[in-house]
Protein backbone atom coordinates (compact mmCIF):
# COMPACT_ATOMS: atom_id res chain seq x y z
CA UNK A 1 0.00 0.00 0.00
CA UNK A 2 1.12 3.61 -0.89
CA UNK A 3 0.29 6.28 1.59
CA UNK A 4 0.63 9.95 0.61
CA UNK A 5 0.11 11.94 4.18
CA UNK A 6 -0.11 15.89 4.25
CA UNK A 7 0.38 17.57 7.71
CA UNK A 8 1.06 21.18 8.88
CA UNK A 9 4.18 22.18 10.54
CA UNK A 10 2.67 22.03 13.83
CA UNK A 11 4.15 19.12 16.58
CA UNK A 12 1.06 18.76 18.01
CA UNK A 13 -0.34 17.36 14.59
CA UNK A 14 2.66 16.06 13.10
CA UNK A 15 3.78 13.46 16.28
CA UNK A 16 0.17 11.75 16.56
CA UNK A 17 0.75 11.43 12.57
CA UNK A 18 3.94 9.82 13.17
CA UNK A 19 3.15 7.29 15.35
CA UNK A 20 1.19 5.44 12.82
CA UNK A 21 3.22 6.33 10.25
CA UNK A 22 5.54 4.37 12.18
CA UNK A 23 3.13 1.46 12.20
CA UNK A 24 2.61 1.45 8.56
CA UNK A 25 6.36 1.61 7.20
CA UNK A 26 7.12 -1.71 9.78
CA UNK A 27 4.51 -3.71 8.28
CA UNK A 28 5.96 -3.15 5.02
CA UNK A 29 4.00 0.26 3.70
CA UNK A 30 5.37 3.07 1.76
CA UNK A 31 4.48 6.74 3.13
CA UNK A 32 4.97 9.79 1.66
CA UNK A 33 4.93 12.73 3.97
CA UNK A 34 4.32 15.92 2.79
CA UNK A 35 5.78 18.57 5.22
CA UNK A 36 7.82 20.98 6.31
CA UNK A 37 12.01 21.09 6.66
CA UNK A 38 12.27 21.22 10.33
CA UNK A 39 10.31 17.36 10.49
CA UNK A 40 12.46 16.03 7.98
CA UNK A 41 14.32 14.12 10.39
CA UNK A 42 11.07 13.70 12.52
CA UNK A 43 9.64 11.89 9.44
CA UNK A 44 12.55 10.35 8.15
CA UNK A 45 13.01 8.59 11.95
CA UNK A 46 9.24 7.01 10.94
CA UNK A 47 10.09 5.09 8.28
CA UNK A 48 8.53 7.44 5.39
CA UNK A 49 9.78 9.43 2.76
CA UNK A 50 9.92 13.12 3.05
CA UNK A 51 7.95 15.37 0.58
CA UNK A 52 9.16 19.07 1.24
CA UNK A 53 6.62 21.89 1.14
CA UNK A 54 9.17 24.66 1.92
CA UNK A 55 9.74 27.09 -0.86
CA UNK A 56 6.30 27.16 -2.36
CA UNK A 57 5.20 30.86 -1.00
CA UNK A 58 3.51 28.63 1.94
CA UNK A 59 2.95 31.34 4.82
CA UNK A 60 1.52 28.49 7.45
CA UNK A 61 4.56 28.90 9.34
CA UNK A 62 4.81 32.77 10.14
CA UNK A 63 3.66 33.16 13.33
CA UNK A 64 1.20 36.18 13.10
CA UNK A 65 -1.13 34.52 10.41
CA UNK A 66 -0.98 30.94 12.49
CA UNK A 67 -2.99 33.27 15.36
CA UNK A 68 -4.62 35.11 12.48
CA UNK A 69 -6.17 31.77 10.73
CA UNK A 70 -8.53 31.39 14.08
CA UNK A 71 -9.69 34.48 14.11
CA UNK A 72 -10.24 35.81 10.72
CA UNK A 73 -12.04 33.36 8.28
CA UNK A 74 -11.57 35.44 5.03
CA UNK A 75 -7.32 35.57 5.91
CA UNK A 76 -7.77 31.85 6.60
CA UNK A 77 -9.84 30.81 3.34
CA UNK A 78 -7.16 33.11 1.22
CA UNK A 79 -4.43 31.76 2.85
CA UNK A 80 -5.74 28.30 2.73
CA UNK A 81 -6.32 28.86 -1.34
CA UNK A 82 -3.29 30.27 -2.15
CA UNK A 83 -1.23 27.89 0.01
CA UNK A 84 -3.03 24.83 -2.03
CA UNK A 85 -2.48 27.00 -5.23
CA UNK A 86 1.24 27.63 -4.57
CA UNK A 87 1.71 23.63 -3.60
CA UNK A 88 -0.65 22.63 -6.73
CA UNK A 89 2.27 21.69 -9.67
CA UNK A 90 4.42 20.16 -7.12
CA UNK A 91 1.91 17.97 -5.93
CA UNK A 92 0.05 17.27 -8.30
CA UNK A 93 3.50 15.85 -10.19
CA UNK A 94 4.14 13.92 -6.64
CA UNK A 95 0.90 12.41 -7.13
CA UNK A 96 2.07 11.23 -10.53
CA UNK A 97 4.50 9.85 -9.72
CA UNK A 98 3.65 8.19 -6.01
CA UNK A 99 0.39 7.00 -7.84
CA UNK A 100 -0.84 6.37 -3.95
CA UNK A 101 -3.56 4.29 -2.39
CA UNK A 102 -4.96 6.43 -0.06
CA UNK A 103 -4.29 10.13 0.58
CA UNK A 104 -4.28 11.25 4.32
CA UNK A 105 -4.25 14.67 5.72
CA UNK A 106 -4.62 16.54 9.20
CA UNK A 107 -7.95 17.73 9.88
CA UNK A 108 -6.44 21.38 9.45
CA UNK A 109 -4.06 20.70 6.05
CA UNK A 110 -7.31 21.39 3.70
CA UNK A 111 -4.38 21.15 0.52
CA UNK A 112 -4.56 17.59 1.31
CA UNK A 113 -8.04 16.92 0.71
CA UNK A 114 -8.04 19.14 -1.96
CA UNK A 115 -5.48 17.06 -3.46
CA UNK A 116 -7.66 14.03 -2.73
CA UNK A 117 -10.31 15.52 -4.54
CA UNK A 118 -8.52 16.78 -7.50
CA UNK A 119 -7.11 13.28 -8.38
CA UNK A 120 -10.02 10.87 -7.60
CA UNK A 121 -8.37 9.41 -4.72
CA UNK A 122 -9.78 7.72 -1.49
CA UNK A 123 -9.45 10.41 1.52
CA UNK A 124 -8.81 9.82 5.28
CA UNK A 125 -9.08 12.73 7.82
CA UNK A 126 -6.62 12.70 10.59
CA UNK A 127 -7.62 14.46 13.25
CA UNK A 128 -5.96 15.27 16.91
CA UNK A 129 -8.54 17.59 17.96
CA UNK A 130 -12.32 16.85 18.30
CA UNK A 131 -14.04 15.05 15.70
CA UNK A 132 -16.43 18.12 14.65
CA UNK A 133 -19.79 18.15 13.06
CA UNK A 134 -22.70 20.27 13.96
CA UNK A 135 -23.36 18.90 16.86
CA UNK A 136 -20.25 18.99 18.56
CA UNK A 137 -19.63 21.79 16.70
CA UNK A 138 -21.40 23.65 19.36
CA UNK A 139 -18.50 23.49 22.07
CA UNK A 140 -16.83 25.63 20.12
CA UNK A 141 -19.56 28.12 21.32
CA UNK A 142 -19.29 30.81 19.03
CA UNK A 143 -20.88 34.15 19.56
CA UNK A 144 -23.37 36.16 17.75
CA UNK A 145 -20.24 38.35 16.28
CA UNK A 146 -18.22 35.25 15.02
CA UNK A 147 -21.54 34.60 12.91
CA UNK A 148 -21.80 38.35 11.81
CA UNK A 149 -17.58 38.62 11.08
CA UNK A 150 -18.85 35.31 9.04
CA UNK A 151 -21.46 36.59 7.05
CA UNK A 152 -19.48 39.41 6.19
CA UNK A 153 -16.65 37.99 4.63
CA UNK A 154 -18.58 35.43 2.45
CA UNK A 155 -18.36 37.36 -0.21
CA UNK A 156 -14.31 37.25 -0.02
CA UNK A 157 -14.56 33.45 0.40
CA UNK A 158 -16.69 33.19 -2.75
CA UNK A 159 -13.57 34.21 -4.74
CA UNK A 160 -11.65 32.11 -3.08
CA UNK A 161 -13.68 29.23 -4.24
CA UNK A 162 -13.37 30.40 -7.33
CA UNK A 163 -9.79 30.23 -7.63
CA UNK A 164 -9.77 26.83 -6.88
CA UNK A 165 -12.38 25.93 -9.34
CA UNK A 166 -10.66 27.32 -11.97
CA UNK A 167 -7.08 25.16 -11.36
CA UNK A 168 -9.36 21.75 -11.61
CA UNK A 169 -10.81 21.46 -7.96
CA UNK A 170 -14.20 20.15 -7.43
CA UNK A 171 -15.13 22.43 -4.34
CA UNK A 172 -18.51 24.20 -4.44
CA UNK A 173 -18.18 26.07 -1.40
CA UNK A 174 -16.01 26.55 2.18
CA UNK A 175 -17.80 23.86 3.58
CA UNK A 176 -16.31 21.03 1.04
CA UNK A 177 -13.36 21.82 2.71
CA UNK A 178 -13.19 22.28 5.96
CA UNK A 179 -16.47 20.10 6.88
CA UNK A 180 -15.86 16.24 7.29
CA UNK A 181 -20.14 14.40 7.25
CA UNK A 182 -20.46 10.72 8.04
CA UNK A 183 -19.68 9.61 4.63
CA UNK A 184 -15.55 11.14 5.29
CA UNK A 185 -13.41 8.00 6.88
CA UNK A 186 -11.70 9.96 9.71
CA UNK A 187 -8.87 8.66 12.44
CA UNK A 188 -9.57 10.48 15.69
CA UNK A 189 -6.71 10.24 18.47
CA UNK A 190 -9.40 10.30 21.39
CA UNK A 191 -11.29 7.18 22.69
CA UNK A 192 -15.75 7.71 22.20
CA UNK A 193 -15.97 8.41 25.92
CA UNK A 194 -13.78 11.90 25.63
CA UNK A 195 -15.24 12.48 22.05
CA UNK A 196 -18.12 15.03 22.23
CA UNK A 197 -21.70 13.95 21.14
CA UNK A 198 -19.15 10.54 19.70
CA UNK A 199 -23.00 8.53 19.33
CA UNK A 200 -23.89 11.15 15.76
CA UNK A 201 -20.62 10.07 14.43
CA UNK A 202 -20.72 7.24 11.67
CA UNK A 203 -19.01 3.93 12.06
CA UNK A 204 -16.24 5.77 9.51
CA UNK A 205 -14.82 7.94 12.52
CA UNK A 206 -12.17 5.57 14.19
CA UNK A 207 -11.45 6.60 17.61
CA UNK A 208 -8.13 5.02 18.12
CA UNK A 209 -7.19 6.86 21.44
CA UNK A 210 -4.54 9.57 22.35
CA UNK A 211 -0.74 8.08 20.75
CA UNK A 212 1.12 8.95 23.64
CA UNK A 213 5.36 8.44 23.64
CA UNK A 214 6.76 7.00 26.57
CA UNK A 215 8.72 8.47 28.78
CA UNK A 216 12.51 9.85 28.65
CA UNK A 217 13.58 11.45 31.34
CA UNK A 218 12.12 10.53 34.76
CA UNK A 219 11.10 12.67 37.56
CA UNK A 220 11.94 12.27 40.99
CA UNK A 221 8.71 12.79 42.83
CA UNK A 222 9.78 14.51 46.08
CA UNK A 223 6.67 15.75 47.82
CA UNK A 224 3.34 13.91 48.26
CA UNK A 225 1.61 15.88 46.26
CA UNK A 226 2.96 17.08 42.59
CA UNK A 227 1.16 20.09 41.16
CA UNK A 228 2.50 20.28 36.84
CA UNK A 229 1.97 23.63 35.25
CA UNK A 230 2.13 24.16 31.71
CA UNK A 231 0.16 26.63 29.01
CA UNK A 232 1.99 24.79 26.23
CA UNK A 233 5.33 26.11 24.15
CA UNK A 234 4.04 29.35 22.38
CA UNK A 235 2.43 30.54 25.50
CA UNK A 236 3.64 34.04 26.88
CA UNK A 237 1.36 34.97 29.91
CA UNK A 238 3.69 36.17 32.39
CA UNK A 239 1.33 36.67 35.31
CA UNK A 240 -0.24 33.71 34.62
CA UNK A 241 2.98 31.86 35.47
CA UNK A 242 4.23 34.29 38.07
CA UNK A 243 0.67 34.00 39.98
CA UNK A 244 0.86 30.04 40.19
CA UNK A 245 4.15 30.40 41.64
CA UNK A 246 2.85 32.80 44.38
CA UNK A 247 0.28 30.81 44.74
CA UNK A 248 1.62 27.14 45.43
CA UNK A 249 5.14 28.40 47.31
CA UNK A 250 3.77 28.01 50.04
CA UNK A 251 1.86 24.90 49.83
CA UNK A 252 4.96 21.76 50.80
CA UNK A 253 3.74 20.42 47.34
CA UNK A 254 6.15 19.78 44.47
CA UNK A 255 5.55 22.38 41.83
CA UNK A 256 7.01 22.30 38.02
CA UNK A 257 6.69 24.42 35.66
CA UNK A 258 7.13 24.36 31.96
CA UNK A 259 7.65 27.90 30.95
CA UNK A 260 7.54 27.31 26.94
CA UNK A 261 8.49 30.10 25.05
CA UNK A 262 7.88 32.89 28.05
CA UNK A 263 10.75 34.94 28.15
CA UNK A 264 10.48 35.23 32.09
CA UNK A 265 12.80 34.59 34.59
CA UNK A 266 12.21 33.85 38.17
CA UNK A 267 14.73 34.55 40.68
CA UNK A 268 14.53 33.76 44.51
CA UNK A 269 12.38 30.81 43.91
CA UNK A 270 11.38 28.68 46.97
CA UNK A 271 12.27 24.99 47.53
CA UNK A 272 9.09 23.46 46.29
CA UNK A 273 9.08 25.36 42.69
CA UNK A 274 11.15 23.72 39.65
CA UNK A 275 10.95 26.15 36.85
CA UNK A 276 11.79 24.88 33.49
CA UNK A 277 12.01 26.56 29.77
CA UNK A 278 10.72 22.82 29.07
CA UNK A 279 10.34 19.48 30.59
CA UNK A 280 9.47 16.20 29.28
CA UNK A 281 5.95 16.32 29.58
CA UNK A 282 5.22 12.67 29.83
CA UNK A 283 7.92 11.97 33.04
CA UNK A 284 6.21 15.16 34.50
CA UNK A 285 2.33 13.62 34.23
CA UNK A 286 3.63 10.73 35.49
CA UNK A 287 4.14 11.55 38.59
CA UNK A 288 1.65 14.44 38.50
CA UNK A 289 -1.50 14.38 41.21
CA UNK A 290 -2.94 17.61 39.07
CA UNK A 291 -2.35 19.07 36.40
CA UNK A 292 -3.06 22.97 35.29
CA UNK A 293 -3.16 23.26 31.19
CA UNK A 294 -4.43 25.74 28.74
CA UNK A 295 -6.43 22.28 27.29
CA UNK A 296 -4.51 22.02 24.47
CA UNK A 297 -6.10 18.53 22.62
CA UNK A 298 -2.69 16.68 23.27
CA UNK A 299 -1.92 17.73 26.58
CA UNK A 300 -4.91 17.31 28.41
CA UNK A 301 -5.22 13.78 26.38
CA UNK A 302 -1.43 12.99 27.92
CA UNK A 303 -2.58 14.22 31.00
CA UNK A 304 -5.90 12.39 31.35
CA UNK A 305 -3.95 8.83 30.00
CA UNK A 306 -2.15 9.14 33.07
CA UNK A 307 -5.16 9.82 35.84
CA UNK A 308 -3.92 13.18 36.34
CA UNK A 309 -7.19 15.68 37.09
CA UNK A 310 -7.08 18.77 35.07
CA UNK A 311 -7.21 22.38 36.27
CA UNK A 312 -8.72 23.97 32.94
CA UNK A 313 -7.58 27.29 31.67
CA UNK A 314 -8.20 27.45 28.01
CA UNK A 315 -6.75 30.12 25.78
CA UNK A 316 -8.33 29.38 22.53
CA UNK A 317 -12.00 28.37 21.44
CA UNK A 318 -10.90 24.94 20.13
CA UNK A 319 -9.22 24.48 24.07
CA UNK A 320 -12.72 25.75 25.28
CA UNK A 321 -14.06 22.96 23.65
CA UNK A 322 -11.98 20.97 25.41
CA UNK A 323 -12.06 22.18 28.99
CA UNK A 324 -16.29 21.69 28.18
CA UNK A 325 -15.81 17.93 27.74
CA UNK A 326 -13.52 17.78 30.69
CA UNK A 327 -15.75 19.27 33.12
CA UNK A 328 -18.50 17.54 32.01
CA UNK A 329 -16.87 14.29 32.78
CA UNK A 330 -15.77 15.15 35.75
CA UNK A 331 -12.06 15.04 35.54
CA UNK A 332 -11.36 18.20 35.94
CA UNK A 333 -12.09 22.05 37.16
CA UNK A 334 -11.97 25.58 35.34
CA UNK A 335 -10.12 28.15 36.87
CA UNK A 336 -12.62 31.63 37.58
CA UNK A 337 -9.52 33.59 37.24
CA UNK A 338 -5.84 33.42 36.96
CA UNK A 339 -5.68 35.64 40.63
CA UNK A 340 -3.03 33.65 42.80
CA UNK A 341 -6.46 32.68 44.99
CA UNK A 342 -8.45 31.48 42.06
CA UNK A 343 -5.30 28.85 41.68
CA UNK A 344 -4.61 27.76 44.86
CA UNK A 345 -8.56 27.27 45.30
CA UNK A 346 -8.77 25.40 41.75
CA UNK A 347 -5.78 23.07 42.64
CA UNK A 348 -7.00 22.17 46.39
CA UNK A 349 -10.31 21.01 44.76
CA UNK A 350 -8.96 18.84 42.47
CA UNK A 351 -6.42 17.71 44.97
CA UNK A 352 -8.79 16.74 47.90
CA UNK A 353 -12.00 15.79 46.02
CA UNK A 354 -11.41 12.28 45.05
CA UNK A 355 -14.23 12.14 42.26
CA UNK A 356 -11.84 14.13 40.15
CA UNK A 357 -8.87 11.64 40.52
CA UNK A 358 -11.63 8.84 39.54
CA UNK A 359 -13.23 10.59 36.55
CA UNK A 360 -9.72 11.34 35.17
CA UNK A 361 -9.02 6.94 35.95
CA UNK A 362 -12.46 6.61 33.66
CA UNK A 363 -11.36 9.14 30.86
CA UNK A 364 -7.82 6.84 31.04
CA UNK A 365 -9.69 3.12 31.04
CA UNK A 366 -10.97 4.56 28.00
CA UNK A 367 -7.92 5.28 26.22
CA UNK A 368 -6.12 2.08 26.88
CA UNK A 369 -9.38 0.45 25.71
CA UNK A 370 -8.59 1.97 22.11
CA UNK A 371 -7.14 0.41 19.27
CA UNK A 372 -3.94 2.46 18.77
CA UNK A 373 -1.94 2.51 15.78
CA UNK A 374 -2.81 -0.90 15.01
CA UNK A 375 -6.58 -0.15 14.68
CA UNK A 376 -5.53 2.79 12.45
CA UNK A 377 -3.00 0.70 10.38
CA UNK A 378 -6.22 -2.14 9.39
CA UNK A 379 -8.54 0.87 8.43
CA UNK A 380 -6.21 2.25 6.00
CA UNK A 381 -5.50 -1.39 4.90
CA UNK A 382 -9.07 -1.71 4.12
CA UNK A 383 -9.79 1.28 2.60
CA UNK A 384 -6.51 0.80 0.38
CA UNK A 385 -8.01 -3.10 -0.72
CA UNK A 386 -11.60 -1.32 -1.69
Amino acid sequence: MKVAWFCIPAHGHTNPSLQVVRELTAAGHQVFFFSFAPFREKVEAAGAVFVGCDGYDFEMEDRQNADRVGKDKAFATELLVSSTLALDEMTTQKIGEIRPDVIVSDSVAFWGKLVALKHGIPYVCSTTTFAFNRFSARYMRETPWDTVKMLLALPHIRRQIRRLQERGYPVRSILDIVQNDNETNTIVYTSKLFQPCADTFSGRYRFIGPLLRPVREPFAKTAEKTVYVSLGTVNRNRDFYRNCIRALSHTGWQVIVSLGANPERFEDLPDNVQVYESVDQMAALSVADAFITHCGMNSASEGLYYRVPLVLCPQTPEQGAVARRTEELGAGLRLQSISEEAILKAVQKVLTDPAFKENAARVSDSFHACGGTAEARAFLEGLAAG
